[in-house]
């Protein structure tokens, strides 16, 4: 909220970095909604969270298509920034404002697609095979189809595209370096970028390969709910837990983090009617 409040206010949004930002905040936060819907959920009637029922079909769903939004968006941001890089001046030819609108919509569409599957018929509320132990009434062969491709995009498109800007820029820097020009600004971009590229990535290892790693389980394990309580069920809930702080690691890495934005925030904060001017590399 914070983060889509600083940016409507500065009026920054005509630039296509700020619209993807402005959807990644949106994301996150559609992602906490129906993350306590889900808790609410469990604190009213807990049975229905582990053996399943057809009132876990919507809030999981809702919650399934946040989360793909939320990657797709870390990908739509780490393609353009890779652009904007690569590119040079150039990009602000290239990656328009509308070319960020269409790419928010994609990103919706897909995950809002993906993510309702299991509301258009792809469950296992009337038979127990294929159910998921972990996340009834879902089907493993679902889990599968939704967690393995997507977990592979989120990691290895980021990954490919802040090594190719860390490359380019080191180029650059080695390039200014032997024409006897100062190379302080690309060392610096070049050292936020690696830091940023960490954070990302950790981030992202932290929040989702424990995820990952309990869809494996659910797709090997052949026990019954009674044998696995209460265990295996806590870490579920601390997988979801971990996803949730992940709504709150990514304002502060892509745009609470910034100097101009945190300028903003503190301005607006102060009732100050100074603009603080974005100067990009």
């Amino acid at each position: 909220c914070t983060v889509l409040f600083t940016r409507l206010a500065t009026k920054d949004l005509h630039k296509p970095i700020s619209i993807l930002f402005c959807n990644l905040a949106f994301s996150d936060l559609f992602t906490s909604f129906s993350g306590f819907w889900i808790s609410m959920l469990f604190i009213t009637n807990p049975d229905i969270t582990i053996f399943g029922s057809k009132d876990m079909l919507a809030p999981y769903a809702l919650y399934t298509t946040s989360i793909l939004s939320t990657a797709y968006n870390l990908v739509s941001i780490g393609i353009e920034r890779y652009l904007a890089v690569a590119e040079s001046m150039r990009t602000r030819f290239r990656v328009t404002r509308n070319h960020s609108i269409a790419a928010v919509f994609i990103n919706w569409l897909l995950a809002f697609f993906l993510g309702c599957l299991p509301l258009m018929g792809w469950h296992c509320l009337s038979m127990e095979k294929n159910l998921s132990i972990l996340y009834s009434p879902f089907c493993v062969n679902y889990l599968i189809f939704i967690a393995i491709p997507n977990v592979v995009v989120a990691f290895l498109v980021p990954l490919f595209t802040y090594l190719r800007i860390i490359i380019i820029l080191r180029r650059r820097k080695q390039r200014m370096k032997a024409c006897g020009q100062a190379t302080s600004t690309y060392k610096s971009a070049e050292i936020q970028v690696a830091r940023t590229s960490t954070f990302i990535w950790l981030l992202a290892l932290i929040s989702y390969a424990p995820f990952f790693a309990a869809v494996i389980f659910d797709a090997t394990n052949r026990q019954c709910h009674s044998d696995l309580y209460p265990g295996v069920y806590i870490f579920r809930n601390c997988t979801a837990m971990l996803i949730t702080m992940n709504c709150l690691g990514n304002p502060i890495i892509y745009t609470l983090k910034a100097k101009t934005l945190g300028a903003k925030l503190k301005a607006l904060t102060c009732l100050s009617t100074n603009r603080v001017r974005a100067c990009t590399i």
